[in-house]
């Protein structure tokens, strides 16, 4: 098959210009990414030829190999893995312009321009871009490579320059081989020298040392550079390990560094920040297993994107199994990464069989339940590192609430919320409840969209004036599970915009019904009267006793569906019955009484004015919660009208 010639396409062209010319201070990290390539392509081999016994690959010897040849300045890379078919290659190496390319570009160009090294190293293996940081220290790059099962192998070769040739050839080994032809060494530019023995350890030992296959160095010839040996100088000598190949998380705490931890930790998850947390967990009995979790110190951009893949890497007895293991994890845990590594469970074990498996069960329930309590640590031992926790994850985490009623209050204990009590501090259930008033017996709460909406809805105001703490959630999730009316520390948890409101000491209590049934006769024709007027909007109009600034505000019953989560359910295509509310009025409002004198002086002759008036009234109402008006027009028509009747 002839040799066929490409263009890169320009954001990858643009990538690779910024790639090369000195946008890395480290440039070590290429060999990093070769590696962990590498070491993925090992797993895939191994995983497939449990899968396929027809798959006939050689996996009695899985390695990955590194050869320098100084004489000649190339630097190999080369894995027996699982190899790539010729699609592959266009596929996957034929080009990195993709949705992600632009994202990464400007990424790139910010940490650059803002002079942090660290962030724009980060960058490579954040974006997938690995395979092409081998262009910072080589002007050519070869990769040879042959998918196990198929009998011939495809070669990619480009300078980086603008194009790249691929070309179908017969004898290729299984696997991938990358060669590089190395760049000069420039210690001003940080290019070392990639030949090195001494320079290929340190990278290796650095990044690379717990990959559990064997990292091979081919030494060089002895004599290589120096005369010495036989006459030619190629006196070869076997290939030396020169990773430790030990499981980090086989191995006991006091002998692995944070340093180690954090390395695992940025090679299965391809995020160069260090974690927020690291955790342990060992289950020893009749089912025995081993697990390494690692919570990141921020959210990924795709957490709430439909098939966001889960972090959780299985192994048996060391042996990899599945990548991205959904049963391990509960959903709303699903941004944590790490490895499970159990003894008992079957090698060819199948995604359908795990949903089913006991075993896997009761390691989702213990794994769940371990990350909920290092959450909680992190609460009472370390504030600041809990607080980056819970405005990263929080929001997710409440998922858990909808779906994993066994730690129900484990996750309502580990959370922080919004309150009226501090503009910028967060507070707990626990610190809620502690600040609780005398004789206040719910926690109170109310959604909406943003704090200041909020903080300004009419509901607020008896709350206000009296000086109860109010939580102010203002996440989509917080709609749906406070619907189920959870409890904490024996208190349930009380909408403010629901039900009757009834705060104050018992004393103050009693005085506020006594009021409350004497306003409640004076104005018992006026609400009898904007009931029947206003029924196909509302089913009840009653005084109110939260409100003490605004004349009206529309109130659901304790246990009907909020506005709110009515129109999520819509937009999901749910058919969802339209709940008529409450309107409640303020009869310490100048409005409200002056409404209802003129209903009682006209001897029930409203006329248009004053059923024009009540209409104004709800519709006022509605909107002081941010609500929708069912039509706008008449409102605007009617405020015009009375707008005009003033001047």
């Amino acid at each position: 098959m002839p040799t066929e010639t490409f263009e890169f396409q320009v954001e990858a062209r643009q990538l690779l210009q910024m790639m090369i010319h000195s946008i890395y201070s480290n440039k070590d990290v290429f060999l990093r990414e070769l590696v962990s390539n590498a070491s993925d392509a090992l797993d895939k081999l191994r995983l497939e030829a449990l899968r396929d016994d027809a798959l006939g690959a050689d996996v009695s010897d899985l390695h990955i190999e590194l050869e320098a040849d100084r004489p000649n300045r190339t630097l190999t890379v080369r894995d027996n893995g699982i190899g790539m078919s010729h699609d592959e290659v266009v596929k996957l190496i034929g080009t990195i312009a993709n949705s992600g390319t632009a994202a990464f570009l400007k990424d790139l160009k910010e940490a650059r321009d803002a002079g942090d090294g660290a962030a724009a190293e980060g960058l490579i293996g954040q974006f997938g871009v690995g395979f092409y940081s081998s262009f910072m220290v080589a002007d050519e790059v070869v990769l040879l490579t042959r998918r196990a099962g198929e009998d011939r192998g495809t070669r990619w070769t480009s300078t980086g320059e603008g194009t790249y040739t691929i070309e179908t050839v017969d004898e290729a080994p299984q696997g991938t081989t990358v060669t590089l032809r190395l760049k000069p060494e420039d210690s001003e530019d940080q290019l070392h020298d990639y030949t090195s023995p001494w320079k290929i350890r340190e990278i290796v030992k650095r990044y690379s040392d717990f990959i559990t296959w064997p990292v091979r160095m081919v030494p060089e010839p002895v004599g290589v550079g120096s005369g010495e040996g036989d006459e030619d100088g190629d006196t070869a000598r076997e290939p030396e390990t020169i990773n430790s190949m030990k499981a980090l998380w086989a191995r006991s705490r006091d002998e692995v560094t944070d340093d180690e931890y954090h390395e695992l930790y940025k090679h299965i998850s391809h995020d160069w920040i260090a974690p927020l947390e690291t955790i342990r967990l060992q289950a020893e009995g009749t089912f025995e297993y081993q697990a390494l979790l690692f919570v990141p110190s921020h959210a990924p951009q795709d957490l709430f994107v439909q098939g966001y893949k889960r972090g959780i890497q299985l192994y048996v007895k060391r042996v990899f199994i599945m990548d991205d293991c959904e049963a391990l994890m509960p959903s709303y845990l699903r941004f944590v990464k790490g490895v499970v590594d159990a003894q008992d469970l079957s090698l060819n074990v199948s995604r359908e069989i795990l949903q089913q498996d006991r075993q896997i069960q009761l390691m989702h329930r213990r794994l769940a339940k371990k990350v909920l309590s290092a959450v909680k640590d992190m609460m009472s031992g370390d504030p600041e590192r809990y607080a980056t926790f819970w405005r990263e994850f929080g929001r997710v985490v409440k998922e858990g609430l909808l779906s994993d009623f066994e730690n129900r209050d484990a996750i309502l204990g580990v959370a922080s919320f919004a309150t009226t009590h501090d503009k910028e501090e967060w507070a707990t259930l626990r610190q809620y409840v502690e600040r609780m008033k005398d004789g206040q017996e719910h926690i109170y709460y109310l959604t909406g969209e943003s704090r200041e909406a909020i903080e300004n809805s009419p509901h607020m105001e008896a709350f206000r004036a009296k000086g109860v703490e109010v939580l102010l959630l203002t996440d989509p999730v917080d709609e749906v599970w406070v619907e189920a009316e959870p409890e904490f520390d024996g208190k349930k948890l009380r909408s403010v915009a629901k039900g009757e409101v009834d705060l104050g000491t018992e004393e103050e209590k009693k005085e506020a019904a006594t009021e409350r049934e004497n306003r409640q006769q004076e104005y018992a024709d006026l609400l009898s009267w904007m009931t029947e007027r206003l029924s196909g909007t509302v089913k009840d109009v009653r005084l109110s006793s939260r409100l003490t600034v605004s004349p009206a505000c529309i109130v659901s019953d304790t246990h009907d569906v909020t506005p709110a989560l009515e129109s999520m359910y819509r937009a999901m295509g749910q058919p969802v019955p339209q709940v008529k509310r409450i309107l409640e009025l303020n009869p310490e409002h100048p409005l409200v009484g002056g409404l209802n004198r003129a209903y009682a002086g006209r001897g029930g002759d409203t006329g248009s004015g004053l059923e024009e008036t009540a209409e104004l009234l709800h519709d006022l109402a509605l909107l002081a919660e941010g609500g929708e008006l069912g039509d706008p027009s008449r409102f605007v028509r009617l405020m015009a009208d009375r707008l005009e009747r003033t001047l």
